[in-house]
Protein backbone atom coordinates (compact mmCIF):
# COMPACT_ATOMS: atom_id res chain seq x y z
CA UNK A 1 0.00 0.00 0.00
CA UNK A 2 1.14 3.49 -0.66
CA UNK A 3 -0.77 6.56 -0.39
CA UNK A 4 -0.08 10.46 -0.48
CA UNK A 5 -2.24 12.86 1.00
CA UNK A 6 -2.23 16.53 1.65
CA UNK A 7 -1.68 17.56 5.44
CA UNK A 8 -4.32 19.83 5.95
CA UNK A 9 -7.13 16.79 4.37
CA UNK A 10 -5.24 14.26 6.00
CA UNK A 11 -5.72 16.24 9.87
CA UNK A 12 -9.06 17.15 9.31
CA UNK A 13 -9.87 13.57 8.36
CA UNK A 14 -8.10 12.14 11.28
CA UNK A 15 -9.95 14.97 13.61
CA UNK A 16 -13.06 13.51 12.70
CA UNK A 17 -12.48 9.54 13.33
CA UNK A 18 -9.27 9.56 16.28
CA UNK A 19 -11.41 10.92 19.16
CA UNK A 20 -13.67 7.67 18.49
CA UNK A 21 -10.98 5.89 19.92
CA UNK A 22 -11.25 5.06 22.81
CA UNK A 23 -8.29 6.18 24.50
CA UNK A 24 -8.22 2.83 27.60
CA UNK A 25 -9.27 -0.01 26.22
CA UNK A 26 -7.62 -3.99 26.81
CA UNK A 27 -8.12 -4.81 23.02
CA UNK A 28 -5.02 -3.49 21.11
CA UNK A 29 -6.67 -2.97 17.68
CA UNK A 30 -9.15 -0.88 19.11
CA UNK A 31 -6.62 2.08 19.43
CA UNK A 32 -5.64 1.70 15.73
CA UNK A 33 -7.75 2.91 12.77
CA UNK A 34 -8.17 1.06 10.06
CA UNK A 35 -6.49 2.66 6.65
CA UNK A 36 -8.13 1.80 3.36
CA UNK A 37 -6.49 2.88 -0.09
CA UNK A 38 -8.36 2.15 -3.33
CA UNK A 39 -9.87 3.77 -6.52
CA UNK A 40 -11.83 5.83 -4.76
CA UNK A 41 -8.94 7.57 -2.14
CA UNK A 42 -8.42 6.98 1.29
CA UNK A 43 -10.68 6.01 3.36
CA UNK A 44 -10.29 5.89 7.26
CA UNK A 45 -12.26 4.20 9.74
CA UNK A 46 -12.63 3.98 13.76
CA UNK A 47 -14.43 2.42 16.24
CA UNK A 48 -15.05 1.41 20.06
CA UNK A 49 -17.36 -1.31 18.93
CA UNK A 50 -20.52 1.12 20.17
CA UNK A 51 -19.34 3.96 17.76
CA UNK A 52 -18.16 3.66 13.97
CA UNK A 53 -16.68 6.77 12.54
CA UNK A 54 -15.38 6.35 8.78
CA UNK A 55 -14.37 8.95 6.76
CA UNK A 56 -13.55 9.05 3.10
CA UNK A 57 -10.99 11.74 1.46
CA UNK A 58 -9.16 12.37 -1.77
CA UNK A 59 -5.67 10.82 -2.21
CA UNK A 60 -3.06 9.56 -4.33
CA UNK A 61 -3.11 5.93 -4.49
CA UNK A 62 0.19 4.75 -6.19
CA UNK A 63 -0.37 0.83 -4.15
CA UNK A 64 -3.71 -0.04 -3.24
CA UNK A 65 -3.90 -1.67 0.36
CA UNK A 66 -5.64 -2.03 3.88
CA UNK A 67 -4.05 -1.54 7.35
CA UNK A 68 -4.18 -0.72 10.89
CA UNK A 69 -2.18 2.11 12.43
CA UNK A 70 -2.31 3.47 16.23
CA UNK A 71 -4.88 6.28 15.53
CA UNK A 72 -3.54 8.91 18.27
CA UNK A 73 0.16 8.51 16.85
CA UNK A 74 -0.84 9.03 13.63
CA UNK A 75 -2.66 12.49 14.43
CA UNK A 76 0.22 14.16 16.55
CA UNK A 77 1.73 13.41 13.40
CA UNK A 78 -0.36 14.80 10.93
CA UNK A 79 -0.65 17.81 13.74
CA UNK A 80 3.08 18.21 13.85
CA UNK A 81 3.75 18.20 10.32
CA UNK A 82 4.22 21.94 8.18
CA UNK A 83 1.31 22.92 6.70
CA UNK A 84 1.43 22.55 3.08
CA UNK A 85 3.16 18.82 3.05
CA UNK A 86 2.49 15.65 1.36
CA UNK A 87 2.07 12.93 3.61
CA UNK A 88 3.28 9.98 2.44
CA UNK A 89 1.81 6.50 3.93
CA UNK A 90 3.65 3.08 2.99
CA UNK A 91 3.28 -0.53 3.53
CA UNK A 92 6.50 -2.64 4.23
CA UNK A 93 4.64 -6.04 3.59
CA UNK A 94 7.44 -8.01 5.25
CA UNK A 95 8.41 -5.49 7.97
CA UNK A 96 4.75 -4.93 8.74
CA UNK A 97 5.38 -1.62 9.70
CA UNK A 98 3.70 1.66 7.57
CA UNK A 99 6.57 4.57 6.75
CA UNK A 100 4.86 8.01 7.26
CA UNK A 101 7.42 10.68 5.00
CA UNK A 102 6.71 14.53 5.42
CA UNK A 103 9.86 16.97 3.92
CA UNK A 104 13.01 15.61 5.72
CA UNK A 105 10.78 13.90 8.56
CA UNK A 106 10.15 9.62 8.45
CA UNK A 107 8.57 7.73 10.40
CA UNK A 108 7.93 3.93 11.06
CA UNK A 109 5.16 2.53 12.95
CA UNK A 110 3.87 -0.26 13.87
CA UNK A 111 0.43 -1.96 12.18
CA UNK A 112 -1.61 -4.63 13.12
CA UNK A 113 -3.50 -7.23 10.43
CA UNK A 114 -6.45 -5.54 8.91
CA UNK A 115 -8.24 -8.76 9.00
CA UNK A 116 -8.85 -8.43 12.88
CA UNK A 117 -10.63 -4.88 13.01
CA UNK A 118 -13.68 -4.95 13.93
CA UNK A 119 -16.22 -3.64 11.78
CA UNK A 120 -19.85 -2.80 12.67
CA UNK A 121 -22.82 -4.88 11.59
CA UNK A 122 -24.81 -3.07 9.24
CA UNK A 123 -28.71 -2.72 10.26
CA UNK A 124 -31.86 -2.25 8.17
CA UNK A 125 -32.76 1.47 9.15
CA UNK A 126 -36.45 2.02 9.20
CA UNK A 127 -36.30 5.64 8.72
CA UNK A 128 -34.58 8.11 7.09
CA UNK A 129 -34.72 11.48 6.87
CA UNK A 130 -32.79 15.08 6.19
CA UNK A 131 -31.83 17.65 7.49
CA UNK A 132 -29.27 20.86 7.47
CA UNK A 133 -26.53 20.34 10.43
CA UNK A 134 -26.84 23.33 11.75
CA UNK A 135 -30.05 22.14 13.23
CA UNK A 136 -29.42 18.87 14.42
CA UNK A 137 -25.91 20.29 16.13
CA UNK A 138 -28.19 22.70 17.67
CA UNK A 139 -30.76 19.57 19.57
CA UNK A 140 -27.71 18.01 20.68
CA UNK A 141 -25.48 21.30 21.79
CA UNK A 142 -28.22 22.85 24.05
CA UNK A 143 -29.66 19.82 25.54
CA UNK A 144 -26.53 18.04 26.32
CA UNK A 145 -25.32 19.75 29.16
CA UNK A 146 -28.31 17.83 31.38
CA UNK A 147 -27.19 14.07 30.87
CA UNK A 148 -26.86 12.56 33.67
CA UNK A 149 -23.13 10.90 34.20
CA UNK A 150 -25.06 8.60 37.07
CA UNK A 151 -23.79 4.95 35.63
CA UNK A 152 -26.88 3.53 37.52
CA UNK A 153 -29.40 5.53 35.82
CA UNK A 154 -27.83 4.62 32.06
CA UNK A 155 -31.19 5.53 30.72
CA UNK A 156 -30.45 9.42 30.99
CA UNK A 157 -26.86 8.57 29.53
CA UNK A 158 -28.01 10.36 26.44
CA UNK A 159 -29.92 12.29 24.36
CA UNK A 160 -33.61 11.33 24.27
CA UNK A 161 -34.75 12.32 20.55
CA UNK A 162 -38.02 11.35 19.46
CA UNK A 163 -40.99 12.85 17.61
CA UNK A 164 -43.43 14.61 19.48
CA UNK A 165 -47.05 17.08 18.71
CA UNK A 166 -49.90 16.82 16.78
CA UNK A 167 -49.72 14.75 14.53
CA UNK A 168 -45.67 14.32 15.44
CA UNK A 169 -45.13 18.14 14.05
CA UNK A 170 -42.07 18.17 15.69
CA UNK A 171 -39.00 16.46 16.25
CA UNK A 172 -37.79 16.93 20.40
CA UNK A 173 -34.57 16.39 22.19
CA UNK A 174 -34.63 16.04 25.74
CA UNK A 175 -32.12 15.43 28.45
CA UNK A 176 -32.25 15.30 32.18
CA UNK A 177 -29.91 14.30 35.10
CA UNK A 178 -33.14 14.31 37.99
CA UNK A 179 -31.68 18.28 38.72
CA UNK A 180 -32.28 19.89 35.88
CA UNK A 181 -33.69 19.25 32.32
CA UNK A 182 -33.16 20.53 28.91
CA UNK A 183 -35.49 20.42 26.46
CA UNK A 184 -35.27 21.64 22.45
CA UNK A 185 -37.88 21.29 19.54
CA UNK A 186 -37.67 22.23 15.77
CA UNK A 187 -40.35 20.87 13.26
CA UNK A 188 -39.82 17.05 11.97
CA UNK A 189 -38.29 16.44 9.01
CA UNK A 190 -40.09 15.33 5.95
CA UNK A 191 -39.62 11.17 6.45
CA UNK A 192 -39.14 11.49 10.03
CA UNK A 193 -42.83 10.78 11.03
CA UNK A 194 -43.16 7.75 13.25
CA UNK A 195 -39.78 7.22 13.58
CA UNK A 196 -38.89 5.55 17.03
CA UNK A 197 -37.97 7.19 19.85
CA UNK A 198 -33.98 6.80 21.04
CA UNK A 199 -31.81 7.03 23.41
CA UNK A 200 -28.14 9.11 21.90
CA UNK A 201 -24.98 7.90 24.23
CA UNK A 202 -23.49 10.77 25.72
CA UNK A 203 -20.16 9.97 23.46
CA UNK A 204 -22.26 9.91 20.30
CA UNK A 205 -23.91 13.24 21.23
CA UNK A 206 -20.63 15.08 21.66
CA UNK A 207 -19.18 13.60 18.57
CA UNK A 208 -21.98 14.73 16.51
CA UNK A 209 -22.05 18.28 17.92
CA UNK A 210 -18.04 18.37 16.51
CA UNK A 211 -18.40 16.16 12.99
CA UNK A 212 -21.70 19.00 12.13
CA UNK A 213 -19.40 21.88 11.94
CA UNK A 214 -21.25 23.26 8.34
CA UNK A 215 -24.70 24.75 9.70
CA UNK A 216 -25.95 24.65 5.75
CA UNK A 217 -24.44 21.17 5.25
CA UNK A 218 -27.38 18.38 4.12
CA UNK A 219 -27.12 15.40 6.55
CA UNK A 220 -28.61 12.37 6.14
CA UNK A 221 -30.15 10.79 9.11
CA UNK A 222 -31.14 6.63 9.53
CA UNK A 223 -32.52 5.52 12.70
CA UNK A 224 -33.54 1.89 13.71
CA UNK A 225 -34.55 0.59 17.35
CA UNK A 226 -31.03 0.11 17.91
CA UNK A 227 -28.85 2.18 15.69
CA UNK A 228 -28.80 5.80 14.56
CA UNK A 229 -26.07 6.57 11.34
CA UNK A 230 -25.69 10.26 10.67
CA UNK A 231 -24.07 11.10 6.74
CA UNK A 232 -22.27 14.66 6.69
CA UNK A 233 -20.47 14.78 3.56
CA UNK A 234 -17.73 12.16 3.30
CA UNK A 235 -18.16 11.23 6.71
CA UNK A 236 -20.48 8.79 8.33
CA UNK A 237 -21.10 7.94 11.90
CA UNK A 238 -22.93 5.20 13.59
CA UNK A 239 -23.74 4.53 16.71
CA UNK A 240 -25.45 2.03 19.00
CA UNK A 241 -28.26 3.69 21.06
CA UNK A 242 -28.97 3.18 24.54
CA UNK A 243 -30.94 -0.04 24.98
CA UNK A 244 -33.46 1.41 27.96
CA UNK A 245 -36.73 3.55 28.57
CA UNK A 246 -36.57 7.12 28.94
CA UNK A 247 -38.99 8.27 31.52
CA UNK A 248 -41.89 10.52 31.64
CA UNK A 249 -40.45 13.87 31.46
CA UNK A 250 -43.69 15.80 30.91
CA UNK A 251 -44.27 15.37 34.47
CA UNK A 252 -41.63 17.35 35.88
CA UNK A 253 -42.11 20.35 33.33
CA UNK A 254 -43.70 22.56 35.40
CA UNK A 255 -47.31 24.35 34.05
CA UNK A 256 -48.71 26.04 37.07
CA UNK A 257 -45.95 28.29 38.18
CA UNK A 258 -47.57 31.87 38.52
CA UNK A 259 -44.62 34.00 39.47
CA UNK A 260 -42.52 35.45 36.61
CA UNK A 261 -38.61 37.14 36.84
CA UNK A 262 -37.34 38.36 33.39
CA UNK A 263 -33.80 39.49 33.67
CA UNK A 264 -30.57 40.32 31.36
CA UNK A 265 -29.58 36.97 30.63
CA UNK A 266 -25.96 38.02 30.44
CA UNK A 267 -25.76 39.77 33.44
CA UNK A 268 -27.77 37.37 35.14
CA UNK A 269 -24.99 34.96 34.72
CA UNK A 270 -22.01 37.10 35.61
CA UNK A 271 -24.05 38.32 38.69
CA UNK A 272 -24.20 34.36 39.65
CA UNK A 273 -20.84 33.65 38.72
CA UNK A 274 -18.86 36.72 40.59
CA UNK A 275 -21.22 35.35 44.23
CA UNK A 276 -20.63 32.04 43.62
CA UNK A 277 -17.11 32.55 43.85
CA UNK A 278 -17.29 32.37 47.55
CA UNK A 279 -19.68 29.41 47.43
CA UNK A 280 -18.67 25.98 49.24
CA UNK A 281 -17.93 23.84 46.01
CA UNK A 282 -19.86 20.71 46.91
CA UNK A 283 -23.25 22.27 46.76
CA UNK A 284 -22.28 25.97 45.15
CA UNK A 285 -25.90 26.72 46.65
CA UNK A 286 -27.14 30.42 45.57
CA UNK A 287 -29.49 32.23 47.26
CA UNK A 288 -32.30 34.14 45.54
CA UNK A 289 -34.32 36.56 47.45
CA UNK A 290 -36.88 38.71 44.73
CA UNK A 291 -38.83 41.62 45.29
CA UNK A 292 -40.43 43.98 43.24
CA UNK A 293 -38.21 44.82 40.49
CA UNK A 294 -34.90 43.58 42.09
CA UNK A 295 -33.15 40.37 42.77
CA UNK A 296 -30.81 39.90 45.62
CA UNK A 297 -28.09 37.23 44.89
CA UNK A 298 -26.31 36.07 47.80
CA UNK A 299 -23.78 32.94 48.70
CA UNK A 300 -23.07 32.28 52.38
CA UNK A 301 -20.01 29.50 52.95
CA UNK A 302 -19.39 29.76 56.54
CA UNK A 303 -15.05 28.64 55.63
CA UNK A 304 -14.64 30.76 53.27
CA UNK A 305 -17.24 34.02 53.52
CA UNK A 306 -19.65 35.89 52.29
CA UNK A 307 -21.33 37.49 48.94
CA UNK A 308 -24.09 39.56 47.69
CA UNK A 309 -25.42 41.42 44.42
CA UNK A 310 -28.18 43.40 43.36
CA UNK A 311 -29.67 43.20 40.49
CA UNK A 312 -32.79 45.47 38.79
CA UNK A 313 -35.11 42.91 36.72
CA UNK A 314 -38.77 43.04 35.81
CA UNK A 315 -40.62 40.82 38.51
CA UNK A 316 -44.13 42.19 39.83
CA UNK A 317 -45.18 39.21 41.70
CA UNK A 318 -45.14 38.53 45.81
CA UNK A 319 -41.49 38.38 47.80
CA UNK A 320 -39.97 35.04 47.17
CA UNK A 321 -36.52 33.91 48.40
CA UNK A 322 -35.13 30.28 46.78
CA UNK A 323 -32.48 28.85 46.46
CA UNK A 324 -30.24 27.43 43.00
CA UNK A 325 -26.97 25.53 42.46
CA UNK A 326 -24.86 28.26 40.57
CA UNK A 327 -23.64 25.38 38.00
CA UNK A 328 -26.97 24.61 37.04
CA UNK A 329 -28.23 27.94 36.72
CA UNK A 330 -24.96 29.42 34.80
CA UNK A 331 -25.30 26.16 32.18
CA UNK A 332 -28.96 27.15 31.77
CA UNK A 333 -28.15 30.60 31.08
CA UNK A 334 -25.50 29.96 29.08
CA UNK A 335 -27.74 28.48 26.54
CA UNK A 336 -30.02 31.62 26.19
CA UNK A 337 -29.20 33.25 22.71
CA UNK A 338 -31.61 36.18 23.01
CA UNK A 339 -31.26 39.01 25.63
CA UNK A 340 -33.63 38.49 27.89
CA UNK A 341 -34.22 34.95 30.36
CA UNK A 342 -37.79 33.84 31.91
CA UNK A 343 -38.02 32.50 35.04
CA UNK A 344 -41.28 30.92 35.87
CA UNK A 345 -41.79 30.18 39.58
CA UNK A 346 -43.92 29.00 41.87
CA UNK A 347 -42.41 28.47 45.70
CA UNK A 348 -39.09 27.51 47.16
CA UNK A 349 -39.25 23.81 47.00
CA UNK A 350 -40.85 23.48 43.25
CA UNK A 351 -39.15 23.52 40.32
CA UNK A 352 -38.43 26.51 37.88
CA UNK A 353 -38.92 26.89 34.34
CA UNK A 354 -36.37 28.58 32.28
CA UNK A 355 -36.89 29.92 28.19
CA UNK A 356 -35.57 32.58 26.24
CA UNK A 357 -38.22 35.76 25.84
CA UNK A 358 -39.99 35.42 23.20
CA UNK A 359 -39.59 31.67 22.36
CA UNK A 360 -40.90 28.48 23.69
CA UNK A 361 -38.71 25.95 20.98
CA UNK A 362 -36.42 25.65 23.91
CA UNK A 363 -37.33 24.83 27.77
CA UNK A 364 -34.85 24.43 30.93
CA UNK A 365 -36.03 23.04 34.84
CA UNK A 366 -33.94 23.55 37.34
CA UNK A 367 -35.02 21.60 40.56
CA UNK A 368 -34.28 24.32 44.10
CA UNK A 369 -31.86 23.68 47.05
CA UNK A 370 -32.45 24.27 50.27
CA UNK A 371 -30.32 28.09 51.46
Amino acid sequence: MKVIAERAALLKSLGHVQSVVERRNTIPILANLLLKGDEDGLSMSATDLDIEAIVRMDAKVEVPGTVTISAQTLYEIARKLPDGSEVSLTLDPEEQRISVAAGRSRFALATLPAEDFPVMASDSYDHQFEMTGGVLRRLFEKTRFAISTEETRYYLNGVYLHAHGDGESHLRAVATDGHRLARLDTLLPPGAAGMPGIIVPRKTVNELVKLLDDDDQVVQVALSETKIRVTAGRTVLTSKVIDGQFPDYTRVIPDKNDKTLRADAAQFAAAVDRVATVSAEKSRAVKLVLDEDKLTLSVNAPDSGTADEEMIVAYADEPLTIGFNAKYLLEITSQIERENAVFELLDPGAPTLVREEGDDAAIYVVMPMRV
